[in-house]
């Protein structure tokens, strides 16, 4: 267990600065934003900042904090929304964007390997002149190692899988200060335990991950975009629903409310229709785009979708991603001074209408305002609660309606996060899904890895 002095936390910065120099910041701005992500809570900032800009160096600052038993907390880019990052018990952070490298670009094996603080759109970046693409899309321009730590996923998992799927090799500062190394470029070993599987969603409780390995993808021959307007949320799940089951390979399936239309057309300046709408992207030969397409725009005729718009040059297929990636700051900005409690449950697909359905009619009867977007193609969707902060009622009343809404999730044999991960804000929440005994099995393996508890405490589960 911790127990760190301010006598001992005060030659622990000093050492720090005495190791990394001005990469060691006290400052009071510097510390405040590596205190705070999209999430709800109020907590105070680290104590100090490292900026890290190779693994020596977070192994260094790893073995510092290990030696005074403070606590250690990674920072990539500050996307995370459930409170990932905050430093509940104290300590340092140690931020990895400055190793923000693409190490090895491997084309023949369709790999990658980078630093931690590269983010998904650097990535990209570096290499589509190969003819190469790395699919997971979270939204935010998340950096690697952040995506890692809570086994991200988003728009283009209903085809591609999630960093579960495609992280094949990392490089670990654990606890103590050692580098290990977990997987090889290989697609597939049976060689002991799965340590990367293990510290993919581990959110920085069990170790520091400096540098991965991922798996790429050949860009598409063609891609097209289209959006559909339908009569209502139903509608427009049912069908969803049908693409999945017919097996149409559908490479992005995302539904948006009529909230957050109304505010995205504000935000980004467009004219999207304001009625429940499906933003579809197919990924293939012409041929096979053209055949997915038509399969699609029939099902949806049947739900009673009209409206289908295609987007198939570059320049309109971003807009609308761009569009319906900002959807979170669009629905921000439409309630000046809110904060924001967000959601983020995954159902079996036959189970999405009946959750969704029962979520919109409870968010409508609480009175607060609110947005919906889903990656409906594999179950999952989010709701944001836009809250006065001053508002005890509104804070209380939204939190309830989160937890009404994992307890229907669950019930239908769901998850409480399907791409966010636990941070502060599901912990009772995963001990409701997994049960006793297996919150305790994961509590046993971070007393193994971590027996002081330095490692991003607080998070997931309680000690």
């Amino acid at each position: 267990m911790l127990r760190v002095t301010p006598e001992s936390l005060d030659t622990l910065v000093k050492a720090l600065k005495s190791h990394f120099g001005d990469r060691c910041s006290t400052a009071l701005a510097v510390r405040e934003q590596h205190g705070k992500d999209e999430s709800i809570f109020d907590v105070p900032p680290p104590s100090a900042v490292v900026f890290a800009e190779s693994t020596k160096d977070v192994a260094a600052a790893v073995q510092m904090a290990a030696k005074h038993q403070t606590p250690v907390i990674p920072f990539g880019t500050g996307s995370s929304l459930e409170g990932h990052l905050l430093a509940v018990q104290g300590g340092i952070s140690i931020d990895v964007s400055r190793m923000n490298k693409v190490l090895s670009i491997n084309a023949e094996d369709l790999t990658v390997t980078v630093q931690a603080g590269v983010t998904r759109k650097a990535v990209n970046e570096a290499i589509k002149n190969e003819g190469l693409f790395f699919p997971i899309d979270p939204g935010a321009d998340a950096s690697i190692g952040g995506m890692v730590a809570t086994r991200a996923s988003g728009t283009n998992a209903v085809r591609y899988g999630t960093m579960r799927e495609n992280v094949l090799a990392l490089e670990v500062v654990t606890a103590s200060g050692e580098i290990i190394r977990t997987g090889t470029r290989a697609k597939k070993s049976s060689a002991g335990y799965d340590l990367t599987r293990l510290m993919v969603g581990s959110e920085g409780t069990l170790g520091v991950v400096t540098e991965i390995t991922l798996k790429l993808y050949p860009l598409p021959e063609a891609i097209s975009a289209a959006v559909c307007s339908f009569p209502s949320i139903e509608a427009a799940v049912r069908t969803t629903i049908q693409i999945i089951q017919v097996g149409i390979p559908i490479a992005r399936v995302e539904l948006i409310d009529a909230n957050s239309i109304r505010a995205v057309n504000a935000y980004s300046k467009l004219d999207l229709n304001p009625s429940p709408m499906l933003l579809m992207e197919f990924h293939g030969s012409p041929a096979s785009v053209k055949e997915q397409a038509e399969l699609v725009q029939d099902i949806a005729t049947e739900f009673g979708g009209t409206a289908f718009n295609w987007a198939s040059t570059p320049e309109a297929r971003t807009k609308l991603w761009t569009a319906r990636h900002n959807a979170y700051f669009a629905a921000v900005q439409s309630r000046p001074g809110c904060r924001v409690i967000t959601t983020d449950t995954c159902v079996p697909i036959s189970r999405l209408a009946d959750c969704l359905l029962e979520t919109i009619y409870e968010a409508d009867a609480s009175g607060i305002p609110y947005f919906l977007v889903g990656h409906v193609g594999d179950g999952n969707f989010h709701v944001g609660y836009l809250i006065d902060p001053a508002s005890k009622l509104e804070h209380d009343t939204a939190e309830a309606l989160n937890h009404q809404l994992v307890k229907r999730a669950l019930a239908m044999d769901g998850t409480c996060t399907g791409e966010h991960g636990v941070g502060l804000h599901k912990m009772g929440f995963l001990v409701e899904e997994a049960g006793t005994g297996a919150v305790q099995m994961m509590r046993n393996i971070k007393h193994a890895l971590d027996p002081d508890n330095i490692m991003n405490p607080g998070k997931i589960f309680t000690w």
